[in-house]
């Protein structure tokens, strides 16, 4: 279910398928806005329905917003503030043109621009630190990946050379300085064997040993420090056996484990869904529709339903 995960999906995704905010949360806060369709500091529930073509967005004020936007078996979803208004963008990167196709929040104007080739793996975020969402690329060849970003700050682009062609991507804010930084998950020889984060902030390189080589990754600030933690999923053996979750908090250095969610029917969504500053543990299931929320801050689980069986859950375009 791995590389389903790293892109939009595509068909063949479904058939596979069996509070105030301190100013310092960056990390948090570039996700969140990803997903914010009213600018509430409040992720919110989005579906896109390959049936159609659409984007089903339910507000956290309860309001509902659908726009057509994107071609099923093409694209990859690729939400973001791109405009640096405070609210997400629906956005989406064609693999057949290597285009970014966009519709801006701020004016409601849509513009596309090409970047990235096929084969490539989309990973915008905001790499310079000017609030805005940036283009940007991993090209996996003659065994390395190369990142090409393209910042919105400098008008200028970036070629970097981080991580063998067999990683995944696992980029996140790891420092808490506003801009994110590369990083991907190493699996070792055995789909058991212990996994090995490598990240490059802009004062360090950091190596975590942390996971096993199938579990998926799920950054996210699940600490509230502004801060992305390592964080990864473990499917289990079986349709029916539970999802376990694993976040090494970056405040300090500590393991959790959570059960939440089932192999078979779920994806994980995990962002700020109550705009508490904390990254939630959050699933979508597939045979019902419905997002299964639950705060580890206070205890809160919430069921809400939106969507239909093979729908995509928008938020997993940050998984791993």
């Amino acid at each position: 279910m791995r590389s389903i995960l790293a892109g939009f999906g595509k068909s063949v995704f479904f058939a596979v398928l069996v509070s105030v905010l301190a100013i310092s949360t960056f990390a948090q806060l570039s996700l969140r806005r990803a997903l914010d369709a009213n600018a509430d500091g409040k992720a919110d529930f989005t579906i896109f329905r390959p049936s159609d073509n659409k984007w089903y967005t339910l507000t956290s004020a309860g309001g509902i917003r659908i726009q057509e936007f994107g071609v099923a078996n093409t694209d990859f979803m690729t939400p973001g503030d791109f405009d640096g208004d405070g609210t997400g963008d629906l956005a989406v990167w064609r693999e057949t043109d290597g285009n970014w196709y966009r519709i801006n929040s701020g004016l409601n104007t849509f513009t596309y621009s090409t970047w990235g080739q096929p084969g490539d793996e989309p990973v915008g975020r905001d790499y310079d630190g000017d609030g805005k969402t940036d283009m940007a690329v991993v090209r996996r060849s003659n065994g390395i990946m190369t990142w090409y970003i393209f910042s919105s700050l400098t008008s200028g682009f970036d070629s970097r050379q981080f991580g063998v062609s067999t990683d995944f991507t696992a980029t996140g804010d790891y420092d808490g300085d506003g801009k994110f930084d590369l990083a991907v998950q190493r699996p070792g020889a055995s789909p058991t064997a212990a996994g090995t984060f490598y990240v490059q902030t802009a004062t360090s390189f950091d190596i975590y040993t942390f996971g096993q080589s199938n579990d998926l990754v799920v950054p996210g600030d699940w600490d509230g420090d502004g801060k992305t933690d390592i964080a990864v999923v473990r499917e289990g053996s079986t349709p029916t056996s539970n999802l376990t979750w694993f976040v090494r908090r970056s405040s300090d250095s500590q393991t959790t484990q959570f059960t939440w969610g089932v192999t078979g029917t779920d994806l994980n969504v995990q962002n700020d869904y109550d705009g508490d500053g904390k990254t939630d543990f959050a699933i979508w299931r597939n045979t019902d529709g419905k997002f299964y929320v639950f705060n580890p801050v206070n205890g809160n689980i919430s069921v809400v339903s939106w969507g239909a069986p093979n729908d995509f859950p928008v938020a997993s375009y940050d998984t791993h």
